[in-house]
């Protein structure tokens, strides 16, 4: 996913010079992008892959910002997160950063924020002011 993520963010850029760097600013962003092909009447078949993009571009915040780690999930979990792969959080805990990109564009509600996802993530790691 971490490959899916870096070339997503460079189609990006390059096409539309938009500042994805994997801070945990950027989310705000991915909520204005998600929410622009939602209401840009776009249908979720067409614009999957940039769903996924997205997704990975999520998950590997989670993983630069807060500790975490791509995994691949069990039977279980994939019934679960109706995905193949989630973020696994150093308390053990994993999320769905691909399936909560889905519920922003589905729903567009403030609930299914990114940035907020972010913000209110369980297990992250904290750090220490220099």
């Amino acid at each position: 996913m971490r490959d899916c993520a870096a070339g997503f963010v460079a189609w990006v850029v390059a096409r539309q010079r938009l500042p994805l760097d994997y801070s945990v600013a950027s989310l705000r962003l991915v909520d204005f992008l998600v929410d622009g092909l939602r209401k840009g009447g776009a249908e979720r078949e067409r614009v999957q892959g940039t769903l996924v993009g997205l997704g990975a571009y999520v998950g590997e915040v989670l993983v630069r910002r807060a500790g975490g780690t791509w995994v691949d999930l069990d039977d279980a979990q994939r019934g679960w997160f109706g995905q193949s792969v989630g973020v696994r959080m150093p308390d053990g805990r994993v999320w769905n950063p691909l399936g909560k990109v889905v519920n922003r564009f589905e729903t567009g509600g403030p609930q299914d924020s990114l940035r907020t996802f972010y913000l209110t993530l369980h297990g992250r790691v904290r750090r220490e002011a220099a």
